[in-house]
């Protein structure tokens, strides 16, 4: 795990290849269009105001209120019922992913790959409008909501894979970068606008029946549909590998053929992605329950939380642009190193510095959300960067199933670390050591990816 990796040199016509920034905007955009699904619907509105709140429950028990122990329990089954269907999504993403990117790689058809998984993840955002404010809907929404979270996982294998096809290697740090930060930037401004529509009471708008967040889901697949299109008009289509096309259970005897033929030639990159997914699941679970320490252990009210996640998405989203600068000079592994550290001492802050309130959130949150992005950033360059030619689609499915091969640890630290504490604020610790160790497993991978 300590030796140098032989790094997959790029062909001296790539290496010389002026970048076309036009295109560069145009792929960024993607990450711009479906990011509101991440941010809006799945991380601080739908799910977590509308979806997991009592406008779910049986009304005997809704009308039992907050601090009575059938209510309690009846609004953890809902995250109860949440958390299996994302785990089956996980489970789908994680067998699916590399199989789906080696036969987009194969055929030379990540943009129709790309095309029809993004039209289906918009599908299930148009679909979040027939989730009515009744206990019969949970279901249909959790549905749509996990569907979507593979639909748009593996769309992103496609959408990371044609990085190589904007950028060459002399700048994969700063393309890569912006992608990153044009994705966090439409966060932040499909987030506005949501709080722009709530002060203004929806101009009127009946919002029974949680209308208000049903056309929420509608608007956030309208954006997509709006900004996703360049990608696919102005980024040109990689080669075919010339590779013959196989079955779909001859996809996966192939894929063992190409990880053996990887652990032999490459090994410290299939190292990396056993590292980059441990830190990758800290990062997720840091995502996953921030609005969560927020809400409970810092006393946010709905407004606040949605505040800072605006103001966590535009930090976050600055930093990683700027980061891509620093990971074409010093490299993405010393990038993603330094990173990682931040994260750990932020999150310390977090946990032991909270008896002296708010501020503390504010400040120390968003250093963890100024080191997020350069570390998602530089690993996705990191991994372009030393992919075998041709089978970018492949390696970056691998990347998203060694991410969801591991993604229980987040939560079961989080967990036992509230079980052993009984406190949320110390949740933090949980997820912040797996960050650590995912910092020490990046400290042992010696890989030379510049």
């Amino acid at each position: 795990m300590t030796s140098e990796a032989t790094s997959h040199a790029a062909a001296p016509d790539d290496a010389a290849r002026p970048t076309r920034w036009g295109r560069v905007v145009a792929w960024a955009l993607w990450d711009w269009a479906t990011q509101p699904f991440n941010s809006v619907i799945v991380t601080f509105v739908f799910v977590a105001l509308y979806l997991t709140s009592d406008a779910f429950l049986d009304p005997e028990i809704a009308s039992l209120g907050e601090g009575h122990a059938a209510y309690d329990l009846a609004l953890s089954q809902l995250a109860g019922g949440l958390g299996t269907g994302m785990t089956v999504a996980g489970i789908l993403v994680a067998v699916l992913a590399p199989v789906l990117g080696q036969r987009a790689d194969t055929s030379g058809r990540r943009k129709a790959w790309l095309a029809l998984f993004t039209g289906l993840l918009v599908l299930c955002m148009l679909g979040l409008f027939f989730v009515q404010a009744a206990p019969p809907f949970f279901a249909l929404g959790v549905g749509l909501i996990a569907l979507g979270s593979v639909f748009g996982e593996i769309g992103g294998v496609n959408y990371n894979a044609l990085i190589s096809q904007v950028s060459s290697p002399r700048n994969v740090g700063r393309v890569s970068g912006l992608g990153w930060g044009f994705g966090y930037v439409g966060g932040i401004v499909a987030l506005v606008i949501v709080v722009v529509a709530d002060g203004a009471d929806w101009w009127g708008m009946d919002t029974s029946n949680g209308m208000a967040y049903r056309v929420i889901a509608v608007g956030c697949a309208v954006w997509a549909v709006l900004f996703a299109w360049p990608v696919f008009r102005f980024v040109p289509e990689a080669p075919a590998t010339g590779r013959p096309q196989v079955s779909l259970l001859g996809s996966y005897t192939r894929l063992w053929g190409d990880l053996v033929a990887l652990w032999r030639e490459s090994r410290t990159t299939v190292w990396f992605l056993g590292a980059s997914a441990v830190y990758r699941d800290g990062l997720a679970g840091v995502f996953a329950f921030g609005a969560v320490i927020a809400s409970v252990a810092y006393g946010f009210d709905a407004t606040q939380v949605i505040m800072f996640g605006i103001a966590a998405n535009l930090v976050a989203g600055l930093a990683t642009m700027a980061a891509g600068l620093i990971d074409d000079w010093i490299g993405p592994r010393r990038l993603i190193i330094a990173s990682l550290s931040g994260m750990v001492v932020a999150g310390l802050a977090v946990a032991f510095l909270h008896d002296a309130g708010d501020i503390v959130f504010w400040v120390a949150g968003l250093t963890l959300c100024l080191f997020v992005g350069p570390v998602q950033s530089a690993s996705r360059s990191l991994l372009a960067r030393v992919c075998p030619p041709g089978k970018q689609g492949e390696i970056f499915g691998l990347y998203a199933t060694t991410g969801r091969a591991v993604s229980f640890l987040a939560p079961l630290m989080w967990t036992l670390a509230i079980a052993l504490t009984g406190a949320t604020i110390w949740g933090v610790l949980g997820l912040i050591s797996v960050v650590a160790l995912g910092l020490v497993l990046m400290l042992l991978v010696r890989i030379d990816a510049r």
